[in-house]
């Protein structure tokens, strides 16, 4: 059998977090994995002080009985939970502790649930709302002319706001399965950029909005998507003239700067609406998080816009920065490297 000086080698040499624990259910070593997990200078320690959870300790009285087991390992923080999952096998006169780390995969996991969740709801709501107005137009409303227009339309708002919510849902799912290939090709982001301006403009007047191009007199070529940079425009310019109030100006503005590594191409649209609360920006690109549920909704927003916006920046190797001043306006910044 193993002497405890080569187990220990053993210990030392394994990636994950693993650790011995000897007879007297003290623990015999610890590698530097576990120790960056459960705390330094553990070995020598009482497991039960060093592995708190009831589960762990039953798995590895199990495991003297000769039986592998296993058991959840979680420790809380601040952000979010770490979990491990902790296998206990016996091996001589020791037992064999290993924990493999699932907190990405568990996290990932919540994400699709919450994700199928978001669009049920999002897709209920108005299919009930529609069910329910084709209910009354089959019945008590069926001869009244007034009431038939006026959910006719409604029920066309409804549709719409299904039509852009599988619109958008198809953009993310497009955009995130080409996340890993970077453009090849290269395209005029100051044409692309300005075209998508010039077809909202019309939105712009009807919502009393002066839109202003900034930087827009000169070509830039690199390597981008072309439709998806082109996407990145429309959202970005779109939002602002939803949410920057009537009668106010949003500024669009694009630059070459230095990065700290290579130049870095600058598109930023600055609105002068109410603001955003500084709690909001670090989730705002998150799927269907909205500040205002019901804002959001009445202005036809989907929930989706800025993660598409934030799934774009990271295929072509660049970022989404958010920055907002309660009473003053938001800027929405996408920062692409030039090389």
């Amino acid at each position: 059998m193993p002497n405890e000086a080569f187990l220990r080698e053993f210990l030392a040499a394994m990636p994950d977090p693993a650790l011995l624990v000897g007879r007297d259910e003290r623990l015999v070593g610890a590698n530097p994995a576990a120790e960056a997990l459960l705390g330094a200078g553990i070995a020598g320690r009482h497991q039960a002080f060093v592995l708190r959870h009831p589960e762990i300790l039953t798995a590895i009285a199990e495991a003297w009985a000769g039986r592998r087991s296993e058991a959840r390992h979680v420790i809380p923080r601040a952000s979010h939970e770490v979990i491990h999952r902790m296998t206990a096998a016996k091996v001589g006169d020791f037992v064999l502790c290993t924990f493999q780390d699932l907190t990405d995969r568990e996290r990932m996991d919540q994400m699709r649930r919450d994700f199928v969740a978001n669009v049920s709801h999002e897709l209920r709501t108005p299919l009930t709302s529609v069910l329910g107005f084709i209910e009354t137009l089959r019945g008590p409303a069926r001869e009244d002319a007034a009431a038939r227009d006026r959910f006719l339309a409604i029920m066309q708002t409804e549709a719409e706001r299904m039509v852009r919510l599988v619109r958008d849902l198809l953009n993310l799912s497009r955009v995130e399965t080409k996340e890993r290939q970077r453009p090849t090709d290269r395209h005029d982001v100051t044409l692309l950029i300005r075209s998508a301006a010039h077809s909202l403009r019309p939105q712009a007047e009807t919502a009393r909005v002066k839109l202003d191009l900034q930087g827009f007199d000169q070509p830039i070529e690199i390597a981008v998507d072309p439709d998806q940079i082109t996407q990145v425009a429309t959202n970005l310019i779109e939002n602002a003239i939803k949410y920057g109030g009537a009668d106010k100006v949003v500024t669009a503005r694009l630059a070459v700067e230095e990065g700290p590594r290579r130049p870095l191409l600058r598109f930023a649209v600055t609105d002068q609406g109410e603001g955003i609360e500084s709690h909001h920006l670090p989730r705002l690109a998150e799927r269907f998080y909205r500040v205002d549920s019901h804002r959001s909704r009445e202005k036809g927003g989907t929930g989706l816009g800025l993660a598409i916006v934030k799934h774009i920046a990271h295929r072509h190797g660049g970022k989404l920065v958010i920055e907002s001043e309660i009473g003053r306006g938001s800027t929405f910044t996408l920062l692409l490297p030039m090389g």
